[in-house]
């Protein structure tokens, strides 16, 4: 590895592998204890992060991996446990994938690439996005979207296939928020307060919203043809990645939220 790249600050010691599979079998099947270990195979880098012997997280995980440097706009990263805080931060190209759940604010102010979540993440999740996809299998926390942007071509996408906290979309000013409600735990799709000073961007969810209380500053729809042609793609996606079949969930009704021009956040912003 060269020494000059700068995109990763480890505070812990680093044992350098080829590949994945060689990180467990140098540790007896199980990461070493205190260390993260990555190796680079035909291009994609794969990170393990510090496990106890009962394989849980030895603490809450490394923050700030994959921060902007030289290579990591052009590479694949695979991450087996839980990376701290600000994972994919600054983000501006290549792809993540996390192999379990991800802390708080996964994404922040990423303009480009794909972060991919099996499981679930904090909160703030693509807080300041501004391009790029996020695709999180289970549930988002708090925040999720907060001040997403879009510019020109750039468009974010985050994609939640369970639930979200509440102040889904706070301030958001562009992109598309889908939350897909695949939870089975009977809690709502998303709790209190979504699209709270909402004034840009396009929210989605799968099925019935009636009982949620969205303020008086967004209209909703139902999904029409030209809506469901925009969504799709990230819905296959979506399935793609975590093995579902994309076929039933798009037979399924959409409820489009909006910003309404007619009654805007007048106080807040200037009119878009």
């Amino acid at each position: 590895m060269k020494k000059n790249w700068k995109f990763w600050e480890l505070p812990t010691p680093v044992n350098k592998v080829c590949r994945k599979s060689d990180i467990y079998r140098k540790n007896n099947g199980k990461p070493s204890k205190g260390v993260v270990q990555y190796g680079l195979h035909r291009g994609e880098w794969s990170v393990l992060l510090p496990t106890k012997r009962n394989d849980t997280p030895r603490r809450e995980g490394m923050p700030y991996l994959c921060l902007p440097g030289p290579a990591v706009h052009r590479r694949r990263y695979e991450i087996d446990g839980i990376p701290g805080n600000a994972l994919g931060a600054y983000l501006g190209g290549g792809s993540i994938t996390v192999n379990g759940n991800a802390q708080d604010a996964v994404g922040d102010t990423m303009s480009a690439g794909r972060i991919v979540i099996h499981g679930s993440t904090g909160d703030a999740a693509g807080y300041a996005m501004r391009g790029g996809e996020i695709f999180i299998r289970d549930n988002a926390g708090y925040r999720a979207g907060i001040h997403m942007k879009a510019y020109k071509q750039h468009k974010p996408v985050i994609v939640i296939g369970g639930r979200a906290g509440s102040f889904l979309g706070e301030y958001q000013a562009g992109g598309l928020i889908l939350v897909l409600g695949l939870h089975t735990d009977g809690r709502p799709i998303v709790h209190f307060f979504p699209c709270t000073g909402m004034h840009g961007g396009k929210m989605v969810f799968r099925g019935d919203v009636s009982s949620i209380r969205f303020p008086d500053q967004v209209t909703l729809h139902n999904a029409t043809a030209e809506d469901m042609a925009e969504i799709a793609p990230y819905v296959r996606e979506y399935c793609r990645l975590f093995d579902r079949d994309a076929e039933a969930m798009l037979r399924d009704n959409y409820t489009v939220i909006t910003p309404d021009s007619k009654n805007p956040y007048q106080q807040m912003y200037v009119a878009n």
